[in-house]
C-alpha cells in the first residue's frame, strides 16, 4: 500500500469515489449540512482555503483504490470537545473502489496513515470522527489501537507511544 499527494489529475476519480453509494452514505451528513460538494468544493480549494488540510491517494498494488486526509486540528474550527488540539491530528478515509471493500485495506490505510502522522515531531495523538452506524470503520480504527474518546460524537483517538 501507498500513500502519495492528490494531484489534479485525480480529481475525476475522487468525485467518481464520493459520489458512490457506499461512500456517499458516510460522507453526505444531512443533519450537519454537509454535501458531497461541499467535500469536493474543500478539495478543489486545497491549494487556497483549504491549504491546512493533506490529500493523499491510497493504491494497493499499484491501483489507486481510495483517498485519505489529515490536518492539524488546531487549524480546523471543528468542535473537539475535551481533546486537547496541541498535538492532535485528525483524519478522514475512504476506500471507494466497490471491490476492494471488506478486504482489510481500511486497517492497512489507517495504520499507514497514522504511522505518517507520528513521524511528525509535534504529533501526540491522531482522533478520528466517524458516523455511529459506521460499523467497518469502527473495527479498523479499534483494531488500529485507537480508542472511544467521547461517546456522543463517535470520536476515536489513538496515542503516539
Amino acid at each position: 500500500m501507498e500513500l502519495r499527494l492528490l494531484e489534479d489529475s485525480d480529481l475525476s476519480l475522487v468525485e467518481g469515489w464520493l459520489n458512490a453509494e457506499h461512500v456517499r452514505r458516510w460522507y453526505e451528513i444531512p443533519d450537519m449540512g454537509i454535501t458531497i460538494d461541499d467535500w469536493l468544493a474543500e478539495i478543489n480549494q486545497r491549494h487556497d482555503a483549504f491549504t491546512w488540510l493533506t490529500y493523499l491517494i491510497v493504491s494497493w498494488q499499484g491501483q489507486p483504490i481510495g483517498l485519505c486526509q489529515y490536518y492539524k486540528c488546531s487549524d480546523s474550527d471543528e468542535d473537539f470537545g475535551t481533546l486537547p488540539l496541541k498535538g492532535t491530528y485528525g483524519i478522514d478515509y475512504l476506500i471507494g473502489e466497490d471491490s476492494f471493500v471488506g478486504k482489510g485495506l481500511g486497517k492497512r490505510m489507517i495504520g499507514l496513515l497514522v504511522e505518517q502522522i507520528f513521524r511528525f515531531t509535534d504529533a501526540e495523538r491522531v482522533t478520528a470522527d466517524i458516523d455511529p452506524e459506521n460499523k467497518a470503520s469502527e473495527k479498523a480504527l479499534l483494531a488500529c489501537g485507537f480508542i472511544l474518546w467521547d461517546s456522543n460524537r463517535s470520536r476515536y483517538v489513538k496515542q503516539k507511544n
